[in-house]
């Protein structure tokens, strides 16, 4: 299809990243991550480039609005909160996101980065905490991660796994000793996924095998179980 442009009407490519397709907006308390149990601001972006079988934010795969950078900055700016959260769906999906972080880091704010490890996180200002999701097999989507991410990790960053049974653990263990020898350069966190394995059963395995990983819960789903969307 070929696109009409009137004439005087001048284009800035530039536009086309400044604005981002959002989700929704919310204020509410940090449920996961080492910033877990903080008041957090989480902006969720549209759009998603996986199908994770458990996945609990498909509302989010395509209903949005477009905002500008500065839009967001301006509405974030209306709460008395400095940590702030970018995920989604897949945050990575949007070329947007990237100047989002980096002028919310210029603005004083502290970052985290929720991403789903499928797409390279080095593009990613390295001032923000990136909180890289490594997809186990009971995903379905395993085959999707980008294990080069590993490798472009910095102190400040995260690795997530979320387990759905002893194989998913089992893979998690084979990911991180290929990877790393003990002690672990970043934090390293192990959630069971929702309804299909306890943490309690999860964490009888981690003491079992002395895995020096952070158990985690997700605790928006104990204080807030009935909400669907961001609370």
């Amino acid at each position: 299809m070929r696109t009409f442009i009137k004439p005087g009407f001048r284009f800035d490519i530039s536009d086309i990243y400044m604005n981002l397709k959002v989700n929704e907006i919310f204020y509410s308390i940090q449920g996961e991550s080492l910033y877990a149990g903080l008041p957090c601001l989480f902006v969720r972006l549209t759009g998603c480039n996986l199908r994770c079988v458990y996945c609990d934010t498909r509302y989010a795969y395509d209903d949005g609005q477009m905002m500008s950078v500065s839009e967001i900055i301006d509405h974030l700016s209306s709460y008395a909160c400095q940590l702030v959260e970018i995920t989604g769906g897949e945050p990575l999906c949007q070329n947007g996101t990237v100047e989002l972080i980096s002028q919310l880091l210029d603005s004083s704010y502290t970052v985290l980065l929720e991403t789903n490890g499928s797409k390279d996180i080095s593009v990613i200002d390295p001032r923000c905490i990136r909180i890289v999701d490594i997809k186990c097999p009971g995903s379905g989507e395993s085959e999707k991660n980008d294990l080069k991410n590993l490798n472009r990790l910095t102190k400040n960053d995260q690795v997530k796994f979320v387990i759905s049974d002893r194989d998913d653990y089992e893979y998690a263990k084979d990911i991180i000793f290929s990877h790393w020898n003990a002690p672990f350069p970043v934090p390293i966190l192990f959630s069971a996924v929702h309804k299909a394995l306890s943490p309690e059963l999860l964490a009888q395995w981690l003491l079992e095998d002395n895995l020096n990983v952070r158990l985690q819960i997700q605790l928006h789903k104990i204080l807030w179980p009935d909400d669907e969307k961001g609370k």
